[in-house]
């Protein structure tokens, strides 16, 4: 079985036909998905998809890229944060690409997310594009691996370095290939994703978003995370099912849940 450690099923163009993505999800042996935050406003769709479906878990966080939305408080993060199927905190971290001039604000936001998951025990989901070497900083001035007592977390939708991947996996974070792996132009992650351990990997959609090969340049889907998986498997010369177990396991074991949550 897969798990979807990461997409957005509560936006209009998926939660639209949620119950055909569902379908889906359990035709590819897709059993879990991690519905993923990008602003407060939205949290409650977010929310209420977890306490809907056994197998859909939910974050809470604000996206480095949302610039005109509530600014979330420790103390907000913390308060929303209060319920089981919240399992992370995020998306946070930061986006030099996308925003551009004085974005303190941003690595203020950011450092606000990880004061929550260290005081909430929840781990981190980290978005970062080409600002890895202030997100590597922060994470480590703010204690928010597991080598410092903070609760880890997953560098989500990873396109950067190995030095960076090996980086977070020194603080104990995970890192997450999407659908870009897949892509016949992404030959220096691949390598990327071939030097990262099996012990420290995840997988995901980010859909609607970047969808894998052979759906690429569709609309993406929980569903369709088994294609991830099946291209780290052929990469790394070991079988389908070893690839879909790891991954799985270790989502259960980032994010605290319990063996008979897997089974719904």
């Amino acid at each position: 079985m897969y798990i979807d450690s990461h997409c957005h099923i509560n936006f209009p163009e998926l939660s639209a036909r949620l119950p055909e993505i569902l379908a889906r999800m359990a035709q590819n042996h897709v059993t879990h998905a991690l519905c993923v935050s990008v602003d407060l406003p939205d949290f409650p769709q977010v929310l209420e998809l977890a306490k809907n479906y056994p197998n859909i878990y939910a974050s809470v966080g604000v996206h480095p890229d949302y610039e005109d939305t509530p600014e979330p408080s420790v103390d907000d993060l913390i308060r929303l944060s209060d319920h089981p199927k919240i399992i992370a905190i995020g998306e946070t971290g930061l986006d030099y690409f996308r925003l551009q001039g004085d974005l303190e604000w941003q690595r203020e936001r950011f450092r606000r997310h990880i004061r929550a998951s260290r005081a909430t025990g929840k781990p981190l989901i980290i978005h970062t594009r080409a600002a890895s070497a202030d997100t590597i900083r922060i994470m480590q001035e703010e204690g928010a691996g597991t080598d410092a007592g903070g609760a880890g977390g997953v560098m989500h939708c990873f396109t950067e370095s190995l030095e960076v991947a090996e980086a977070a996996i020194a603080m104990g974070f995970y890192i997450s290939f999407s659908g870009i792996v897949t892509f016949k132009s992404a030959k220096e992650l691949q390598a990327v994703a071939l030097a990262v351990p099996l012990e420290s990997t995840l997988i995901e959609t980010d859909s609607p978003y970047l969808a894998p090969v052979p759906h690429r340049g569709k609309m993406n889907e929980p569903g369709w995370v088994m294609h991830v998986g099946e291209f780290l498997a052929n990469l790394k010369q070991v079988p389908a099912a070893q690839v879909a177990q790891q991954t799985t396991d270790n989502f259960f074991k980032l994010f605290k849940l319990t063996k008979d949550q897997a089974h719904v």
